[in-house]
């Protein structure tokens, strides 16, 4: 049989065989040998302890992640890349990982970080203060927080610069695959579950760079400029009269109670109230201005400091990036995070999601859903008799209504 291949498959092939990874990680039973845990980074009881699990539901129970395992702390852990990325390569840099949030996470950070430092870098003191390349995840705190976290350090800023546009993040239990593509020619794509959800130039997206144009310093309003839109009319006039009208009068249906006594009560004043008759503050009314030139635009020149800058790519710059890792706080655990995967190929990154995530997709639904319902049928098989189906709805999870 003879079989014939496109030239874009072909090409496709040349690009899996040609793919450079930097780190694979699908946390087996030796993943402990590979990742540190930051032992350093604060003091041991503000530390979380990490579980080696599939979770409560899973597409195979012996595909493992780690697991944030105790509410209300910290977690730090990083792993080193089986060699160096560097940026100077001119290669694609992508980053790719699942996260799952079986807790119904209210509060949390979900974001994996690239990281310099080579033969320097401390996994015990590894923590939020830990100089990064790319900060990229999910980060979630109440219903008004949430987001997916593309953050990039600067050298020539010496700063980490957030997205302008924040992205959108996955905030269900079930898991999502989380994809950054950097490109040497200056442009990234976010991708979801494997979905485009952002692509762009990085100097549209991120502060690389200062203004094409700014304001012009030797120009401004003239002082005879006109930008008031509305004038008073000068030929209204108030009316006679008008300041005589009181703001309140005495209420005429108001009567002296029988039982008043003007020697022991003082004389009798009936109650004030609004009178109808008084229109507040005498205001001319406003007509157009003839005189009226419209908003003032300032004038824009060239920006003299603007330059393009061909490195912004450049995240993973001189001795390039050497770990990965977690530094999180977590009011709720039990995010569970696998299928690590740094290469220079989206191809690559496509076809490890395959054979992992989206194997497991579908059966991880299946059980979640069956636990789901199992979950429902038990709540209505313990509800008491007497409760109507208004009671039921104002319950919330714990069982008890909003007032507790």
């Amino acid at each position: 049989i003879t079989m014939k291949l496109s030239a874009a498959a072909i090409l496709s092939l040349a690009g899996l065989a040609s793919a450079e990874v930097y780190i694979k990680e699908q946390f087996d039973d030796s993943w402990s040998d590979r990742w540190a845990v930051s032992t350093d980074w604060k003091s041991k009881s503000d530390m979380g302890e990490w579980k080696h699990t599939a979770g409560e539901w899973y597409g195979d129970e012996a595909d493992k992640g780690i697991q944030t395992g105790e509410d209300a702390k910290f977690y730090g852990i990083s792993a080193p890349l089986t060699k160096p990325f560097k940026s100077s390569d001119g290669k694609d840099l992508v980053i790719q990982f699942t996260v799952k949030h079986e807790q119904k996470i209210d509060c949390g950070g979900a974001y994996i970080k690239l990281l310099p430092g080579g033969s320097n870098f401390s996994t015990a003191k590894f923590g939020g203060d830990t100089p990064y390349a790319v900060m990229f995840g999910p980060d979630i705190c109440g219903s008004s927080n949430k987001k997916t976290h593309a953050i990039l350090h600067y050298d020539k800023k010496d700063d980490n610069l957030l997205i302008k546009d924040e992205l959108k993040v996955e905030d269900d239990q079930l898991s999502h695959l989380y994809t950054l593509v950097v490109r040497p020619d200056n442009t990234f794509e976010v991708f979801i579950d494997n979905k485009s959800i952002r692509d762009g130039k990085l100097e549209d997206e991120f502060d690389f760079l200062p203004a094409k144009e700014i304001k012009d310093p030797d120009q401004s309003k003239p002082d005879d400029w006109v930008d008031e839109k509305k004038i008073p009319d000068p030929e209204d006039k108030k009316p006679d009269g008008y300041d005589d009208i009181a703001e309140e009068i005495p209420d005429p249906d108001a009567t002296k109670p029988d039982d008043w006594d003007d020697e022991d009560d003082g004389e009798w004043e009936p109650p004030m109230i609004d009178n109808p008759d008084y229109k507040g503050e005498w205001k001319p009314k406003m007509i157009d201005n003839p005189d009226y030139k419209g908003p003032w635009k300032h004038p824009m020149i060239a920006n003299p400091e603007y330059a393009y800058d061909d490195s912004m790519h450049a995240v993973c710059s001189g001795d390039g990036c050497t770990h990965v890792g977690f530094e999180l706080w977590q009011v709720k655990s039990g995010t569970i995070f696998d299928d690590i995967l740094v290469t220079d190929s989206l191809e690559e990154a496509q076809k490890f999601a395959e054979e992992t995530f989206f194997k497991k997709q579908d059966g991880e639904k299946k059980m979640f859903d069956e636990i789901e319902e199992a979950k429902r049928k038990e709540e209505e098989a313990n509800m008491p008799d007497d409760m109507d189906e208004d009671e039921m709805m104002g319950m919330d999870d714990d069982g008890f209504g909003d007032e507790f």
